[in-house]
């Protein structure tokens, strides 16, 4: 479960905790982890590793290579003194996602050279890397193809530091069909392309172990809550029309888990409890 510095502010960070504590009681089969999406700083990763976070990225992308290093090695010693693993970033991501907003003309792709030195120095455990993808909704204006979307950068990044899992940040698809859903039920949405589920089940064929999807379930609640809403014109309890939003939210991650290959594995993850 990832829980990004915007949501930590909506929801409070202890609430999310018990909530996430709760859910492992009551499903004690099923491994839970929880990250942190996005850390800005070393005291924003202290407080949820301090707080029971099982994973914290240090996102330093957007500073000079050398104090990325810093700042990451910082949070990255204190976090494995806690058993706690840590997701860094390396190249920026250009879109919007909660706090994280980064106009196309400041945003740069991953360099493959620059990466072993990077992971050497942090002692990062896994390393978000720009290779096209952005945060939110309106990625791309046309269909991505190898000029905007460079898989081969993936590859090259995995050669070179090959025990290191990398991640994808900004990897929604944007299924087109939500977006027709949208816009039948009143929304409006200008014509706007994702990064294609083949691509990413590519890009995992070499290293990529973590992908961010977040606005394909936004999308797949939004949906469904319009949906039901002009079918439903009396209703007022959010219960119900929530209860829609999660079943299409399930859906949605259903298909990708499948896509991915994460079916089957929960029995390979051993997290330490968040205690």
């Amino acid at each position: 479960l990832q829980v990004s510095k915007g949501a930590r502010a909506y929801a409070n960070h202890t609430y999310l905790v018990k909530l996430v504590e709760a859910a492992v009681i009551e499903c004690p089969d099923i491994p839970i982890a929880l990250h942190l999406d996005h850390g800005p700083d070393f005291e924003t990763c202290k407080a949820c590793i301090d707080g029971g976070f099982t994973s914290v990225m240090i996102d330093a992308s957007s500073k000079p290579f050398a104090e990325n290093i810093a700042l990451t090695r910082q949070v990255v010693e204190y976090a494995h003194d806690h058993g706690v693993v840590v997701e860094a970033e390396l190249g920026t991501l250009a879109g919007i996602e909660d706090e994280v907003n980064v106009s196309a003309e400041d945003s740069s792709y991953t360099h493959p050279e620059e990466v072993e030195e990077f992971v050497s120095k942090t002692g990062c455990d896994s390393l978000a890397i720009a290779i096209g993808t952005s945060h939110g909704a309106y990625k791309f204006t046309r269909k991505p193809t190898g000029d905007i979307l460079s898989i081969q950068r993936v590859k090259e990044i995995h050669a070179r530091i090959p025990n290191t899992h990398l991640v994808m940040h900004g990897s929604s698809s944007v299924p087109q069909e939500y977006l027709e859903e949208i816009r039948k039920y009143g929304g409006q949405f200008r014509t706007t392309y994702g990064v294609p589920v083949e691509e990413i089940v590519e890009a995992i064929k070499y290293g990529v172990r973590k992908v961010n999807i977040d606005t394909d379930i936004r999308l797949a609640m939004t949906a469904a809550i319009r949906k039901y809403f002009v079918e439903n014109p009396e209703a007022f309890d959010p219960r119900a029309y929530l209860k829609a939003a999660r079943a299409a939210s399930v859906e949605m991650c259903k298909s990708r888990y499948i896509a991915f290959g994460c079916e089957g594995q929960a029995s390979k993850i051993k997290p330490l409890p968040l205690p």
